[in-house]
């Protein structure tokens, strides 16, 4: 098992090195330079190629590429930002409280809402509300995020005023992205745990269960329940991984502070460091939630660790 988990960790280092490649060719490919960027248009030429050469672009892409990974692997060091020349860490460290919290708010509301429709999905199989149920869901899936979003800031901000439409001065701050992002998310949850409990119902220490007497909730939540949600947790925590990344949209729609806006304020103006460090940031979050969730099952299901020990 120790040897699984090592060469799990280990295996990490290929894919950051991947993401830093792939991430690092996408923004230099992109038109201008943040010399243009940073001065404007009325810059001399002069004035670009002079700031172009401070700040190292107008080198190699290939010795660009070596010197920031170089960078990283010796000093740890990402680089500051094009801008301001903040430090990429000390972005990283004053906006991911604001991500890591919608996140969290965020998977809380999609587990809570997609687990429960999805049992009584399940259990209520074919009837009016399973029906119901897996039309809204299917339906869900197919609308756009930004859409679903611009829609509930018109109808519960600027026509009803129940909500702000923007920042998190308070906890208000936080329904809409959160219940949007929810709602939506919880669509592909509900499906799976109504396929699993339906599979796990039918199991025959259900009907054992069933048998001796055991009353129907108790059925249902402490022995099918249990039995199926080793697969639904591993989906909500790949889907924590995926949220950090994914809260982009959300925090430029509704102008929340987090890693997501600094990311789409860098491509912009194409702050590479800032860029790359947080685009790498998030890459290695989601690589170790990963293996985390291997390691968990494992630890969880006998099967699974036999499986992980023959590795």
């Amino acid at each position: 098992m120790l040897k699984y988990a090592i060469k799990r960790f280990l295996l990490i280092i290929p894919i950051i090195l991947g993401v830093t490649v792939i991430v690092f060719t996408i923004i230099n490919i992109i038109p201008g330079d943040p010399a243009q960027r940073i001065l404007g248009v009325g810059a001399s030429e002069e004035q670009i190629r002079e700031l172009n050469h401070r700040l190292g672009y107008d080198r190699p892409f290939i010795e660009r590429l070596f010197n920031y990974v170089r960078d990283i692997v010796t000093r740890f060091d990402f680089g500051s930002s094009y801008q301001n020349g903040d430090s990429v860490v000390y972005k990283i460290r004053l906006n991911f409280p604001y991500t890591l919290k919608l996140t969290v708010l965020q998977v809380i509301a999609y587990a809570v809402i997609g687990v429960t429709l999805g049992v009584l999905s399940a259990v209520k199989q074919y009837s009016a509300l399973d029906n119901v149920v897996r039309v809204v869901s299917v339906s869900l899936a197919a609308f756009p995020g930004f859409w679903v979003y611009m829609i509930a800031i018109l109808l519960f901000s600027l026509k009803l005023g129940w909500l702000p439409s923007s920042g998190v001065e308070s906890w208000k701050g936080y329904v809409l992205p959160v219940a949007c992002s929810a709602i939506l998310a919880s669509a592909g949850l509900q499906r799976l745990t109504r396929t699993t409990m339906l599979e796990s119902i039918r199991q025959d220490f259900v009907r054992t269960a069933r048998a001796k007497g055991c009353a129907e909730g108790t059925v249902i939540w402490r022995h099918a329940f249990l039995n199926a949600m080793l697969p639904v947790l591993n989906q909500v925590g790949i889907s924590f991984g995926m949220m950090l990344g994914g809260t982009v949209i959300a925090e430029t729609v509704f102008a929340m502070p987090g890693l997501g806006s600094v990311i789409v304020n860098a491509i912009q103006s194409k702050d590479v460091p800032v860029v790359m460090g947080c685009s790498i940031f998030l890459a290695v979050i989601f690589c170790v939630i990963v293996v985390l969730l291997d390691l968990a099952s494992a630890a969880v299901d006998p099967r699974v660790k036999a499986k992980f020990v023959k590795q």
